[in-house]
């Protein structure tokens, strides 16, 4: 074979081999693109929890919220539960309710119109909350100063004994004619018991000391309360103190040039000159305690007496003229109070007839207290039926 021949059949194998390739290859299938993941399934949504509705929470007034005084500090109180609780309650008051047929129709319209903790803030509240309580059984009733209770109502109080008290160990310390006077309220135990404690407090420091009373037979009446102590002015008094509602008794003691002291609020600012220190209430702690009790379900009926060792009581913005062992004294009362080491109602105790009603040695109970019905030895007059 020549040369030429060999290589024309060389030819022919490598167009028949490349032929074979490319047929090969025409035969072969594509290869597929990975398929893609599935997306993702949505989880369900979460159930929205069902929104609470605020505690709605009204409170009842026996006199202006500017008394400066009693309605003052429990207006004061209510504020302290909105800064608590925020938009988890609504609160609302009304001012100067009468303690009378009008208390009733006022708490009953609060519990009509969907207000489920309500406060009644005066003994004479205490029969009307008992019948509107027993219309309104899904409702909680919170009375001041009362005794009587119900399966939705409880009372609550504060000791101002304790600043009445102390309010006397300054007064026993500053008079100079031995002579002090109370403006006094309405003729129940614990008026008396503050007149009394008061007496008590300036006789431990000043055995020489006598109290007269004046009785307005009202809360809040500024003319009354500017006579009384007008009244105890001249017939001697030359420190005042009151347990009633507004500044006029300190105003009083300010124009005639005498002292005086604040009750329930700081009146410091009423009467600066003759103002010797206030006896203040605090009734926040309480007022959030009972706000928190209806929120989680714990509120029970009962009777609850909170005092200076709670943050209830307080003696506050003491004169810059008391003496610095007064105040030291007012210190470690305080302190006595606080860790329950100091009693006021401790004998003996003698009632203005010198009969003794507390022995020696012996601490009255909360009974003993809450019963209160007699002068002790120092106060003068006769007791009001």
């Amino acid at each position: 074979m020549t040369d030429l021949s060999k290589r024309s059949l060389m030819k022919v194998a490598a167009i028949t081999a490349i032929a074979g390739a490319a047929l090969v290859g025409c035969g072969k299938k594509e290869e597929a693109a990975p398929a893609a993941a599935p997306e993702p399934t949505p989880a369900p949504a979460a159930a929205e929890a069902p929104k609470t509705e605020p505690l709605k929470i009204a409170f009842t007034y026996v006199g202006p919220v500017g008394d400066g005084g009693w309605t003052f500090a429990h207006d004061n109180g209510r504020k302290a539960v909105e800064a608590e609780f925020g938009d988890k309650v609504i609160t609302t008051y009304v001012e100067s309710v009468p303690e009378s047929a009008d208390a009733e129709r006022v708490l009953r319209d609060l519990a009509s119109n969907g207000n489920t903790l309500i406060f009644g803030t005066t003994f004479g509240y205490m029969e009307p909350m008992l019948k509107v309580a027993a219309d309104f059984p899904d409702v909680k009733f919170e009375h001041a100063t009362g005794y009587k209770t119900a399966a939705n109502m409880r009372t609550y109080d504060s000791r101002t004994y304790e600043g009445a008290y102390m309010a006397g160990v300054i007064a026993g310390s500053m008079t100079k004619t031995n002579t002090l006077g109370v403006v006094a309220s309405i003729p129940i135990p614990e008026v008396i018991r503050n007149i009394n404690s008061f007496t008590l407090g300036a006789q431990s420091v000043n055995p020489k000391v006598t109290t007269k009373v004046v009785w307005v037979n009202a809360w809040f009446d500024p003319p009354k309360e500017t006579e009384a102590a007008t009244s105890l002015i001249n017939g001697g008094a030359d420190v005042l103190m009151q347990n009633t509602d507004s500044s006029a008794v300190l105003q009083t003691a300010e124009k005639m040039e005498k002292r005086a002291f604040g009750w329930d609020s700081d009146m410091s600012s009423y009467g600066p000159k003759a103002h010797l220190g206030s006896a203040i209430i605090n009734w926040a702690p309480y007022y959030i305690k009972a706000t928190k009790d209806a929120m989680d379900g714990t509120w029970s009926t009962g009777g609850v007496w909170w005092g200076h060792k709670e943050g209830a009581i307080d003696m506050v913005s003491i004169a810059e003229d008391v003496p610095a062992d007064v105040k030291a004294k007012i210190d470690t009362i305080k302190a006595g109070l606080k860790d329950g080491s100091f009693s006021i109602w401790k004998g003996p105790i003698m009632d203005q007839s010198g009969k003794e009603v507390l022995a020696a040695d012996a601490v009255a109970d909360d009974a003993f207290l809450g019963g209160i019905k007699f002068y002790v030895k120092g106060v003068e007059g006769q007791l009001p039926n």
